[in-house]
């Protein structure tokens, strides 16, 4: 019986670890990679004077927008707000393949 117990706080502890761990990502790791890749994505498709390529210089969708212009990219996403400055990098492979 004691053998029993013995594994069942293994187990109990286990799964409070890898809770612990699902958590702290979840709150820490997730929202720095989202942000990561929704300013990555836009500022990928800048033009050449650093505006979004879309016609009204911003994009919508259900949790938020993203607007760029003059190199500069704001997002807000889920009630937060994130920027990031572009380099010319990306608009200058944009303007090469169009």
């Amino acid at each position: 019986m004691k053998e029993a117990t013995g594994e069942l706080n293994m187990t109990v502890i286990t799964v409070v670890a890898i809770a612990a761990v699902g958590t702290l990502f979840t709150l820490f790791v997730w929202p720095n990679i989202q942000s990561n890749l929704i300013l990555s994505s836009a500022c990928s498709q800048i033009n050449s004077n650093g505006n979004y390529v879309i016609e009204d210089g911003k994009q919508s969708g259900e949790n938020g927008y993203v607007s760029c212009s003059n190199f500069i990219c704001h997002a807000n996403y889920n009630n937060k707000s994130y920027s990031r400055t572009c380099n010319g990098d990306a608009a200058n492979k944009n303007n090469a393949t169009t």
